[in-house]
């Protein structure tokens, strides 16, 4: 599609709303909308017992729309409109028991969803400023002389940190396994297949718009993205509750999409494996997960836990439970013949596409990530796919092929025949023979899929023939998955398995949000800020003292009063002569004892006081503001 069809609704918020369709776009809007069908089918039953089912629902609907404004959107200011909007209303699917566990992480999920979205805000503020635009059609040509300007860098980093807050990017992935233990089993799914993907494009239109060809953009991606893929995975494979080991499987899978997209920022204009590569592992981590989330779904409405130790043995008997949950397990962990290993391969072999350049070319300018660098990269990429081999086995091995310790249990378990409804079998059954289908048939299902969304990130080149069952890019999936099974059985079998019983082996003590998150903001932050603005307000105390003894010197007072002034002394002592004649004649008999002086201070001294208060919270808020006014001068000047 080399022509956007653009629509546009002038007046709205200000600069207007603007919607476009493009290939990624339709894309994204058609996966979308299917995993949301999906999802409702199989919320008739998951939430046929739970409360606030109209909320549910009305909220799912709700986020639908707002997620497809993102997803449809022609510029930043659109994007960040429906957004919050997103961010809000699926803070209503966290929330939904309304359990103390649950209200905490809504608020996990609503901070980091808020400060994030505030600071993409300035974000886009410089960006707007520098380029005097937010269109992604107009970004790439005005943003094209502003290549290596710190101001650019500044701006990107801020939409950055919006946008990687969503996807769940280290260290902004604390809400993830958090939200998703917690949520419902569809609106997980929803969270991590979908709204994830809402901050990967943004990610993606930062990439192919703002830094084209940046090599330092590039680093910082990369970077980001075997952290956030390694780190992940390490979380994934310590978890024992199941929906929480996926979702810290979503966090790592996350990272192989952001390790494709900066691989799109190296290689430049020889981009389409990373391109292609980006966009498919964002189809397939979608598809992926719809599976396994209502997998996790099914086994929690029957057992109401997801504790490894508790639903473990639950599946041996369930073939179409076990079916459903080794497609999504095969897909995520890169087969061969399944969706996940083609996406990987191509975002593999674009890296060694960039250590062949770098050994071709030399180290060029970027010494740090030279030759050395990248096969370490590329190794790390091979393990973070052993690692997700390893954890898929765990949790495999665990519901489907091992027996519960408690052998009533087990007896209950394996007499439970019904325990799916006709509508979600065939809403499972589906979506995951998609996984094999797409795996078996890339050419025909996937590569299409990459075709019509290169020319929207970037990448006008004819596609090649490429050989996806080809030995060396075989050799990659087969290191992985030799690797997952080795962790597996020396690691997993050894270290995470006491006398029969899955144990957590991650320190509580490493919780980002309780070891640094909470105490920074609830903490330091307020503490700092009380101590310097005491400090600023005795210093403008001192400052005002030292211009009255000096420039400005008061009169001084020839009578000064104990309490009050000259005004109520005056005015009081008149009273009072008043009320000692009137009880001299008038109110002879009913004297008033009362002191109108003293009546007068105490009044009077209360109005002082708050007018001082007053006085001084104006004074405080104007010099901030001219604080403000005049680093928004200097930076004018330096800007002209």
């Amino acid at each position: 599609m080399n022509q956007a069809m653009q629509f546009n609704i002038p007046d709205i918020c200000g600069m207007g709303l603007s919607f476009q369709l493009d290939g990624f776009q339709v894309l994204y809007a058609v996966i979308t909308t299917f995993m949301w069908l999906e999802t409702l089918m199989f919320s008739k039953e998951y939430m046929s017992h739970g409360k606030h089912k109209g909320r549910y629902y009305f909220f799912t609907i709700v986020t639908y729309m707002a997620t497809m404004g993102v997803f449809l959107s022609a510029d930043f200011y659109t994007t960040f409109i429906f957004f919050e909007i997103m961010s809000f209303t699926s803070y209503v699917w966290v929330a939904q028991d309304e359990r103390e566990e649950s209200l905490r992480a809504a608020g996990t999920y609503l901070a980091v969803a808020v400060i994030g979205g505030m600071v993409m805000l300035m974000g886009l503020f410089l960006l707007y400023n520098m380029t005097g635009t937010l269109r992604f059609d107009e970004l790439k040509n005005a943003c094209a002389g502003f290549a290596g300007n710190p101001g650019l860098y500044a701006a990107g980093g801020c939409i950055l940190f919006g946008f990687g807050a969503k996807a769940g990017v280290f260290p902004l992935h604390i809400w993830l396994p958090k939200a998703h233990p917690v949520a419902p089993a569809p609106a997980s799914a929803l969270l991590s297949g979908v709204l994830t993907k809402t901050g990967v494009f943004g990610i993606l239109i930062l990439t192919s718009r703002i830094f084209v060809q940046d090599t330092a953009w590039g680093i910082l991606i990369l970077t980001l993205g075997v952290v956030t893929m390694s780190g992940g995975a390490i979380l994934a494979l310590c978890s024992i509750d199941l929906k929480r080991t996926l979702a810290c499987s979503s966090m790592s899978q996350i990272g192989f999409i952001l390790v494709g997209i900066g691989m799109q920022a190296l290689l430049a204009e020889h981009n389409l494996l990373a391109v292609w590569g980006s966009v498919l592992h964002m189809v397939n981590h979608s598809l992926i997960k719809l599976t396994l989330f209502m997998a996790a779904g099914v086994v929690y409405v029957n057992l109401h836990t997801l504790d490894l130790n508790d639903i473990r043995g639950f599946g041996r008997r369930k073939k179409t439970l076990k079916f459903v949950f080794a497609m999504g397990a095969l897909g995520i962990a890169g087969v061969p013949l399944w969706n996940g290993y083609i996406s990987k391969t191509l975002i593999h072999e674009a890296i060694v596409e960039y250590i062949a350049f770098l050994s071709e070319h030399g180290e060029i300018s970027n010494a740090i990530y030279g030759v050395g660098t990248m096969k370490f990269i590329e190794w790390m990429f091979l393990l973070s796919g052993g690692l997700t081999v390893a954890y898929m086995l765990k949790l495999f091995i665990c519901i489907f092929v091992e027996k519960n310790s408690d052998a009533e249990k087990q007896k209950q378990y394996d007499g439970k025949v019904s325990y799916m409804k006709p509508l979600s079998v065939i809403s499972l059954v589906f979506s995951s023979v998609l996984l094999p289908v797409m795996g078996f048939f890339p050419g025909k299902v996937m590569q299409p899929m990459a075709e019509l969304s290169q020319n929207f990130l970037g990448n006008h080149h004819e596609p090649s023939h490429l050989a996806y069952f080809s030995i060396v890019n075989l050799k990659g999936a087969l290191i992985s998955i030799i690797a997952g099974v080795i962790i597996y059985v020396l690691v997993v079998r050894r270290f995470f398995i006491k006398d029969g019983v899955y144990i957590n082996v991650w320190p509580k003590k490493l919780d980002l949000e309780n070891l640094l998150y909470r105490p920074l903001l609830l903490t330091i932050l307020p503490v700092t800020g009380t101590v310097l603005c005491r400090c600023l307000d005795r210093m403008l105390d001192g400052i005002i003292v030292f211009l009255r003894k000096t420039i400005y010197k008061d009169s001084p007072i020839s009578h000064e009063l104990e309490e009050g002034n000259v005004f109520t002394h005056a005015l009081g002592n008149s009273a009072d002569r008043v009320v000692h004649l009137l009880n001299e004649t008038v109110w002879i008999d009913h004297k008033i004892e009362e002191d109108k002086e003293h009546k007068l201070v105490v009044l009077y001294n209360i109005i002082s006081e708050n007018n001082t208060i007053i006085g001084r919270s104006l004074s405080f808020g104007l010099i901030m503001s001219l604080l403000g006014l005049v680093a928004v001068l200097v930076y004018l000047l330096i800007r002209i």
